[in-house]
């Protein structure tokens, strides 16, 4: 791996451990100004001190990110449909390498969907792009995407969907948390990381979630609502970092959580 790519690797997935906490900020560009994310500036403040790594379009990057911010960017680079059009899964590339280069890019990412309507078109988006990107030395972030059919999260499908993203060239792969998610990370020879998905019920869900990916060998987590969404967004980062980067259990998560929620009660 030439320099460029290992270093630009290193800002998300951290050498130390070799694990990655990334803040997803990009719903909007087919969700629109949904609950957390009205204002990306506001959300992602007091989140940065505690993330490796953030995840959003080039209009976002450009509008609500200080240019001083010193941590890894990926940088969204496939959309062209919405939550209200016909197929979730009709994405192109909508974002130049170029772009990526000018806007100092640690990484960018696309979306795959497989066994859609649109397979095709996304698997060789992500070929086109990957031969692109090697010639700068950008990693290119593969998601495996599901759209609305949430059913598809099993580890039989996901472990097809991130080792044909591998294959293709995808430096590190983004999907879901399933049983038996070991089968996934097994059959994948590049780092995966965890989606949140929708908001969980509890934090000790999360918790739960993100130390069982950990355990069956995955790479940290790219995660937004159930961060963002949160009543107390900044304890929930610390929470979360602390069993990523510091191998803190679910039990123990949960009551750093708890006592950070309290001292911001008490204004400490």
């Amino acid at each position: 791996m030439d320099w460029g790519m290992r270093n630009r690797l290193s800002r998300i997935i951290q050498p130390r451990d070799g694990r990655a906490l990334v803040i997803p900020i990009d719903h909007g560009y087919f969700l629109g100004p949904m609950t957390g994310l009205e204002d990306p500036r506001k959300t992602l403040e007091p989140l940065i001190p505690y993330l490796d790594a953030i995840m959003l379009t080039r209009g976002i990057l450009r509008n609500c990110v200080d240019p001083n911010f010193d941590k890894g960017v990926i940088l969204r680079v496939s959309g062209g449909q919405s939550i209200v059009g016909p197929s979730l899964s009709d994405e192109d590339i909508i974002t130049s390498v170029e772009e990526a280069v000018r806007l100092n890019a640690s990484a960018v990412s696309l979306s795959i969907y497989v066994g859609t309507e649109h397979e095709h078109q996304t698997l060789t988006n992500l070929a086109k792009l990957i031969d692109e990107c090697e010639r700068y030395g950008i990693p290119v972030l593969a998601v495996t995407a599901v759209g609305r059919e949430l059913e598809k999260r099993e580890a039989r499908y996901l472990a097809l969907c991130c080792r044909i993203a591998a294959e293709l060239g995808a430096r590190f792969v983004k999907t879901y948390y399933c049983d038996g998610f070991e089968k996934v990370v097994e059959g994948c020879p590049v780092p995966v990381l965890i989606a949140g998905g929708p908001k969980m019920e509890t934090e000790m869900d999360v918790f739960e979630t993100i130390y069982g990916s950990l355990e069956a060998g995955g790479s940290g987590v790219v995660m937004g609502r159930n961060i963002w969404q949160n009543d107390h967004p900044a304890a929930m980062i610390r929470a979360v970092r602390a069993i990523i980067h510091e191998d803190a259990t679910p039990k123990e998560a949960h009551q750093f959580y708890t006592q950070l929620v309290e001292e911001e009660s008490k204004g400490v």
